[in-house]
């Protein structure tokens, strides 16, 4: 049952890294721009969307399913997911090439960033979510792209979407035989989804219906793996869940800091984080309690460490971006220190806390 659980949990998320990057991303930045939204609105709501979808769409699944017995596997999904986006990837980033930051990393991103964690805190603290908290994380969102709107007068944004999309290829083109089983997979999925630039809508909701389809067996999976190796689902949520589907994201943000856009790969592990733990928890929040669950109760205990090191990492990463605005090798390396040792703890608790 462990093999089982494990090569489905990989495939899995080796399936939603090529879904949502070749086709769920692709329809969006089309859809963005028959919008004509500004490139920092289309990255910070659909595009955002796109890279955290996974994510999203296991909080949703935990939250219903079972009757919400497994909620606390979607909400360690996103705070695992919002830890390994800062520690690791922003890490890797500045180890592969030391990023300059621009203000408007620290001045907005990073503040509205501190205002979702510091949200969340308040949330687990008392264990419970009413209406009110779950409203609020998507006012607090909208708010941000309001900002994001105004600012686009001030900050002269370039295609983030195609920078990233040209990295990730040329990053997959150094591994010949991941290549081909990809482009293999990738047609089958192009079959159904049709070519994602000019059907867009068809690739939309196809893409959505494959992402809500595999985030529904990995929920499943990794309940089943913690069950099977004795560990909370909180454990398994937090730390394979979570890196699983920030892996791709990893693997572009490399490939962008190797082309000196470093500043780009923080940036995007922000965003991707204010959207995570504003809607991707405000959004099911809101739908279970709507539909007659009520206040939505939350494991505390399991939770509340990771939450504090969230904030922890915030305060971190600001005073690493202070000195000079830039993210160097060395601070890269401690950031990735730092996440592997609270792998180690996490585990090594759940362990000793396994009668």
């Amino acid at each position: 049952m462990i093999i089982i659980s494990l090569i489905v949990i990989i495939v899995s998320v080796y399936l939603l890294s090529i879904i949502t990057d070749e086709y769920f991303i692709v329809s969006l930045d089309e859809i963005s721009k028959k919008l004509r939204l500004p490139n920092n609105v289309a990255g910070a709501s659909l595009m955002a969307m796109g890279s955290s979808a996974p994510e999203l769409s296991i909080a949703i699944f935990a939250l219903f399913a079972a009757g919400g017995a497994n909620s606390d596997v979607g909400i360690g999904a996103i705070v695992g997911s919002a830890i390994f986006n800062i520690l690791v990837i922003t890490g890797v980033s500045a180890v592969a090439n030391p990023a300059h930051i621009s203000w408007r990393v620290i001045t907005r991103d990073i503040l509205m960033y501190s205002v979702g964690v510091g949200m969340l805190l308040f949330t687990i603290f008392d264990g419970a979510v009413t209406l009110t908290e779950a409203v609020s994380y998507l006012l607090v969102y909208a708010v941000y792209l309001l900002i994001l709107y105004k600012w686009d007068t001030y900050v002269k944004d370039t295609d983030v979407i195609g920078i990233v999309e040209d990295a990730v290829e040329k990053e997959r083109c150094c591994s010949d035989i991941y290549h081909r089983i990809t482009a293999i997979l990738s047609s089958g999925i192009g079959f159904l989804t049709g070519n994602a630039r000019k059907s867009y809508l068809r690739a939309f909701f196809v893409s959505i219906a494959f992402v809500a389809l595999i985030s529904y067996a990995l929920a499943e999976s990794a309940v089943a793996f913690a069950e099977a190796i004795q560990v909370p689902a909180v454990v398994v949520a937090l730390t394979v869940l979570a890196a699983g589907t920030s892996v791709p994201d990893m693997f572009a943000s490399i490939a962008v800091a190797k082309q000196g856009r470093g500043d780009m790969a923080v940036a995007n592990a922000v965003g991707s984080n204010i959207f995570d733990i504003l809607v991707g928890l405000g959004l099911p929040w809101l739908l279970a309690i709507t539909m007659g669950a009520g206040a939505v109760h939350i494991d505390t205990a399991g939770l509340w460490s990771s939450a504090l090191l969230l904030f922890g990492t915030v305060i971190l990463l600001f005073i690493f971006l202070l000195t000079k605005l830039r993210l160097s090798r060395w601070e890269g390396w401690a950031l990735l220190g730092i996440y592997v040792a609270y792998v180690a703890y996490i585990w090594i608790g759940s362990v000793q806390s396994t009668p």
